[in-house]
C-alpha cells in the first residue's frame, strides 16, 4: 500500500470510529428516556474536560517575564470573554487561537 493510500486509511477509520462513538447513545437509548446519571454526565462531562485542557495548555507557561505568559492569559480571558459574549464554541477557539498568535508573533 502506498503511503498515501495508507494516510486515507487511517483517517478513513478514525472518521468512522468517532461517527459509531458520537451514534451510540442514540442507538442505545432510542425511543427510551435517557438514565438521570447519563444526563448528568453529558451536564458535566463537558467542563470537565474543557477545564482540564486548559490546565493542560498552561502548565509550561512562565511567569519571569511578561513576554512569557501575557500571550496565552491574555488569549484565555479573549475565549472567555467571545464564548460568554456569543456562546459559540467553534468562534470562541478561533478567536482565542487568533488572539494568541497575533500576540505572540508581533506584540510580544
Amino acid at each position: 500500500m502506498s503511503r498515501e493510500g495508507w494516510i486515507v486509511s487511517v483517517i478513513a477509520v478514525c472518521a468512522l470510529c468517532t461517527l459509531f462513538e458520537r451514534a451510540l447513545p442514540f442507538l442505545i437509548f432510542r425511543g427510551e428516556r435517557v438514565p438521570e446519571p447519563v444526563r448528568y454526565l453529558g451536564r458535566v462531562l463537558p467542563m470537565a474536560i474543557m477545564t482540564t485542557l486548559v490546565f493542560y495548555c498552561l502548565r509550561t507557561v512562565g511567569f519571569g517575564t511578561a513576554a512569557a505568559f501575557a500571550p496565552q492569559l491574555i488569549s484565555c480571558a479573549v475565549t472567555a470573554a467571545l464564548h460568554l459574549w456569543k456562546g459559540s464554541t467553534a468562534l470562541s477557539i478561533a478567536g482565542g487561537t487568533i488572539c494568541c498568535m497575533i500576540l505572540t508573533q508581533f506584540v510580544f
